[in-house]
């Protein structure tokens, strides 16, 4: 691993953790040429998943695209970044068991939706209201409406059964 302050390979692990979902691997390494200490992501490597897009062209999946649009919606609420990368990294897991090689693009924005009304459900409405390409204040009122109707779900209780 190259140190991003002074660009030497030699470092040395000072921790290791797994994620809580054991995804992902972090660790906490110290260059051992300038004593910069940084933090590192070990995580397993998926099949390429192709998400086809509103005009039918296809392209990987990128999760910095995904985790944009959701860090976008999150500005200035209290939610932290852990979160948004735990909800992408349960987008992408759910993603790739459906064994599918190519995902529509509405499936993905269906599922950031779902995370996001979880999360935080100001970060839900702004983003819904970019993802559905709200033309009137009367939809953005609809989507509001139906929110205060929709039960939330505490993210950290586990789902007992399936929808």
């Amino acid at each position: 691993m190259r140190c991003v302050q002074c660009g030497s390979f030699k470092d040395k692990v000072l921790d290791s953790r797994m994620s809580k979902d054991g995804t992902t691997i972090r660790r906490r390494r110290e260059c051992l040429g300038c004593t910069y200490r940084y933090t590192t992501y070990e995580q397993i490597e998926r099949t390429e998943l192709r998400v086809v897009k509103r005009d039918g062209t296809r392209e990987a999946i990128h999760r910095e695209k995904i985790i944009g649009g959701m860090i976008k919606a999150c500005e200035k609420r209290p939610v932290s970044m852990d979160r948004l990368d735990r909800a992408v990294e349960e987008i992408l897991t759910e993603l790739h068991q459906d064994h599918l090689s190519e995902v529509p693009s509405s499936n993905i924005g269906a599922k950031v939706m779902e995370k996001l009304h979880q999360i935080d459900p100001v970060a839900y409405v702004r983003y819904v209201s970019v993802y559905r390409q709200f033309e009137d204040v009367g939809e953005f009122i609809r989507e509001i409406q139906a929110l205060e109707r929709r039960p939330s779900r505490d993210p950290m209780q586990r789902r007992l059964f399936k929808d």
